[in-house]
C-alpha cells in the first residue's frame, strides 16, 4: 500500500528529457533507414542483392551491439556516460553519411557510407539497453511504481511518434527537394536525421542536473557468460554426475546465480527459432521496399513513394495493440484459438508467413512490368533505326548452331532480341540495308555485333554509321528514365517542357546518356520546335527517343519504350504491411512480454540483450540467402521464406506444447529495458516479500 508520504513525491522533471531525446534518436534511426537500401541502389550502384545484403548487416550490427552496450554501461562507465559517449560516436556517422552524400564534397561515397554505417550501428545499439532503464532510474520505487507505468507508457509513444513522423517525411526530403543539380536530395534526407541526433545529445545534455546517476551496478552479462563456459569445461573435465551440468560451476558461483541462470536457459532455448521471424520482418526495408519502387504510386494528385510504404508499419502498430487487447484477443480465445502466450506467437509466426506469400502473389503480377531484365548466359540486342524510313537487318549464322534470320525496323523504331545465348562475348555478323526507292535507299553497312554476357547491347543506326551503346533498362525510380538519340545535322538544345512551362530538362543533342526526369505530360522540344506534344512520360518506364532531321530542316521524332510503365498500383502491398504487422503484435510484443514474465529478475538484461541478439541473427539469415543466390527471381524467393517461417513455426509448436510454464521469483528485481518501437515496455512491479 502506498503511503501518504510515498503518494506526494513529485513526478520526476528529468523524464522529459529522456522522453525528447528518444523521440529525436528514433527519429534519426528509422529516417536514415527507410532511404537507406534505396541510395545504395541508386546513389552507390548496388544491384538490388547487394544493396539488401549491406542493409541487413547494418540492421545486423545495431542489433548486435546493444550486448557491447550493455556491458560497457553496467560493467565501466554507467548509463549515463555510456549514453553521451555513444550517441556521439552516433551523431558523427550521421554527419558523415549526409557529408558523404554530397556531391561536391567529392569524398569516396562507398568507403565512406560504410564507414558510416559502422559508426551509426554501434552508436544507436550502443545506447539501445541504456535509455529506458537510465529512465527508470529516475524513480524511487516502490513508491513511484504508477509514475514508472506512465514514463515507460510515454517513451514507447516516442518511440513510435519518431519513427511514424521520419519514415514518412524524409522520403519525402529524398525526392521531392533537388539539390546539387541532381533530381533529388539524399545529403538532405540524410542530414535532417542527423541535425535531430544531435539535439537529442544537446536535449539529454541539457537535463543532467536533474538526473539520478547510479554507478555501474555490475556486468550482469558476464556473469553469465563466465558462469556458464566454467560450467560446460567443468562437466566435459570432471566425472562426477551431476542433476544439471551448470552444478559444475558451484565451486566459484553461489547457488542463486546458478539456479536463476538454469531458468534463463529454459526460456532462452525457446529464442532459438525466433531469428526467422525477424528475417522477414526486416525486409519491409529492403525487398518490400524495391517491390514498391517498381509499382504505380500515384494516388490521385499525391505520390506515395516507395520508401513511405514503411510507415505503415509504426502506424499499424499504433492502431492494432489496443485492438487486440480489448477486441482480437478475446474473440481468439472464444474460439479457443489461443489458450497461453505461445499460442500468440504461433499464430504470429504463422501471419508473417502469409504475408510473404502474398508478396509473392503480388511479385508474380509484377513481372509483366519488369520488361526483360539482363540475365547470366544470355545477352541482349537492340538496334535503333535513326531514319524516318524502313531497314532490314540480316544477321548472319555464325555455325551449325546460330540460324539466321532477317527483321525490318521501321522508321524511327528499334529491333530486340534478348535472349541470345552467350558465354562472355559472342559475335554476329550483320547486315543492314535501307528499303528501295525510300530516303534509305543508299543506307548499307556491314559488320560484327560485339554482344557482351549479361549486357543489353545497343546500337544505333544514323548518317555516321552504326553507333554502340549499352543500355540500362531498370525500372526508373521517383519517375521515368530517357535516352535521346539524334539523327541530325547539326547540334542543337533539347528541351522537354511540363504543363506548367517549366523546363525539365535541357541538353545538347550530342548528349546520349539516360537521364532521368518527372513522369506526367509534356513537350518534346528540337532547337525550339516541338517534335513530341503533351507526350505522357510513365512513372517507372525508360523510354529511348530517336529523332531524325529531315532534308527540310525539320525534325520528327519517335519514342521507344524499352521497359515498360509501371501499372500495378503500389496500394496492392498494403495487405501485406497488415497481416505482417498483426504477426508482429502476436508474435513480438507476446514473446517480449512472456520471457520477462517466465525468467528470473535478476536476468532481465540478459534476456534483452538476447532477444535482441534474435533480431541481429534473423537478420544474417537474410544476408545469406541473398548471398547464396540460388533462386533466379524474386518470387521464389518470397515463397521460400514463406515455406521457412511456416517449417520454423511447426518447430516453435512443438517446443511451445511441451513446455511447462513456471512463476519465478527471485530476490533481485531489476527494471525492465525497452529499446524498439514495436515492443512496449512492461513496467517493473514491487518485489514479493
Amino acid at each position: 500500500m502506498r503511503t501518504k508520504t510515498s503518494s506526494k513525491l513529485p513526478y520526476p522533471k528529468a523524464v522529459g528529457f529522456i522522453v525528447v531525446n528518444e523521440f529525436c534518436e528514433r527519429f534519426s534511426y528509422y529516417g536514415l533507414r527507410t532511404i537507406l537500401s534505396l541510395y545504395l541502389r541508386y546513389k552507390l550502384h548496388y544491384s538490388d542483392n547487394g544493396a539488401t545484403v549491406i542493409y541487413h548487416v547494418f540492421t545486423m550490427f545495431a542489433y548486435f551491439f546493444p550486448v557491447i552496450g550493455a556491458m560497457i554501461a553496467d560493467g565501466w562507465l554507467g548509463r549515463f556516460r555510456t549514453i553521451v559517449y555513444l550517441s556521439l560516436v552516433y551523431a558523427s556517422g550521421s554527419v558523415l553519411i549526409s557529408v558523404t552524400a554530397m556531391p561536391p564534397v567529392n569524398l569516396p561515397p562507398l568507403e565512406f557510407t560504410i564507414i558510416a554505417l559502422l559508426l551509426i550501428a554501434f552508436g544507436t545499439g550502443g545506447i539501445k539497453p541504456c535509455v529506458s532503464a537510465f529512465g527508470g532510474d529516475q524513480f524511487k520505487l516502490p513508491e513511484q511504481e504508477k509514475y514508472l507505468g506512465y514514463f515507460f507508457s510515454l517513451f514507447y509513444f516516442s518511440i513510435n511518434a519518431g519513427s511514424l513522423i521520419s519514415t514518412f517525411i524524409t522520403p519525402i526530403l529524398r525526392a521531392d527537394v533537388h539539390c546539387f543539380g541532381e533530381n533529388d536530395c539524399y545529403s538532405l534526407a540524410f542530414g535532417v536525421p542527423g541535425i535531430l541526433m544531435i539535439v537529442s545529445i544537446l536535449i539529454f545534455l541539457a537535463g543532467k542536473r536533474l538526473y539520478v546517476i547510479r554507478n555501474p551496478a555490475g556486468n550482469v552479462i558476464g556473469r553469465v557468460a563466465t558462469c556458464i563456459s566454467h560450467a560446460v569445461c567443468r562437466s566435459f573435465k570432471s566425472k562426477e554426475s551431476r542433476e544439471h551440468w551448470l552444478d559444475h560451476a558451484d565451486d566459484k558461483y553461489d547457488s542463486a546465480l546458478i539456479e536463476d541462470v538454469k531458468a534463463l536457459l529454459r526460456v532462452l532455448v525457446l529464442f532459438i527459432p525466433l531469428p526467422v521471424f525477424w528475417a522477414l520482418f526486416d525486409q519491409q526495408g529492403s525487398r518490400w521496399t524495391f517491390q514498391a519502387d517498381r509499382m504505380e504510386q500515384e494516388i490521385g494528385s499525391w505520390t506515395l513513394k516507395a520508401d513511405q510504404m514503411q510507415v505503415l508499419n509504426p502506424l499499424l502498430i499504433l492502431i492494432f495493440i489496443p485492438l487486440f487487447e480489448v477486441a482480437i484477443y478475446p474473440f481468439l480465445t472464444w474460439c479457443k484459438l489461443i489458450r497461453k502466450p505461445l499460442h500468440k506467437m504461433i499464430w504470429g509466426g504463422i501471419l508473417a508467413a502469409c504475408a510473404f506469400l502474398i508478396s509473392g502473389i503480388v511479385e508474380l503480377s509484377l513481372l509483366p512490368t519488369y520488361g526483360t531484365p539482363v540475365s547470366a548466359g544470355l545477352a541482349q540486342l537492340r538496334v535503333y533505326n535513326g531514319f524516318n524510313c524502313n531497314v532490314t537487318l540480316i544477321i548472319n549464322g555464325t555455325d551449325k548452331n546460330t540460324t539466321a534470320y532477317t527483321s525490318t525496323i521501321e522508321s524511327l523504331s528499334a529491333y530486340e532480341k534478348l535472349d541470345i545465348k552467350a558465354a562472355g562475348l559472342v559475335e554476329l555478323p550483320y547486315s543492314i540495308q535501307g528499303t528501295e526507292n525510300s530516303e534509305c535507299a543508299h543506307i548499307i553497312h556491314n559488320g560484327i555485333f560485339h554482344l557482351r554476357e549479361e549486357t543489353a547491347n545497343s546500337f544505333f543506326i544514323n548518317n555516321a554509321g552504326v553507333y554502340n551503346f549499352t543500355d540500362k533498362n531498370d525500372k526508373a525510380i521517383d519517375g521515368v528514365s530517357v535516352r535521346f538519340l539524334s539523327n541530325i545535322n547539326e547540334p542543337v538544345e533539347i528541351k522537354i517542357v511540363d504543363t506548367k512551362n517549366r523546363t525539365i530538362l535541357s541538353q545538347n543533342s550530342n548528349d546520349r546518356n539516360q537521364k532521368s526526369i518527372q513522369k506526367g505530360k509534356s513537350n518534346v522540344l528540337m532547337g525550339g520546335d516541338v517534335v513530341l506534344k503533351d507526350f505522357n512520360f510513365q512513372s517507372g518506364a525508360v523510354y529511348t527517343i530517336n529523332v531524325h532531321q529531315e532534308s527540310n530542316g525539320n525534325y520528327t521524332a519517335n519514342p521507344v519504350m524499352i521497359t515498360p510503365a509501371n501499372t500495378v498500383h503500389i496500394l496492392w502491398l498494403v495487405p501485406q504491411y497488415v497481416v505482417m504487422t498483426m504477426g508482429e503484435v502476436m508474435f513480438s510484443v507476446t514473446g517480449l512480454e512472456f520471457s520477462f514474465t517466465q525468467a528470473p529478475a535478476s536476468m532481465k538484461s540478459v534476456l534483452q540483450s538476447v532477444w535482441l541478439l534474435t533480431v541481429a541473427f534473423g537478420n544474417l539469415i537474410v544476408v545469406l540467402i541473398v548471398e547464396g543466390n540460388f533462386l533466379d527471381a524474386q518470387w521464389k524467393e518470397f515463397f521460400l521464406f514463406a515455406g521457412l517461417m511456416m517449417i520454423d513455426m511447426l518447430i516453435f509448436s512443438v517446443m511451445a506444447f511441451r513446455y511447462k510454464y513456471v512463476e519465478l521469483k527471485s530476490s533481485v528485481q531489476e527494471l525492465t529495458i525497452i529499446d524498439e518501437k514495436k515492443i512496449p515496455e512492461i513496467p517493473a512491479r514491487k518485489r514479493d516479500d
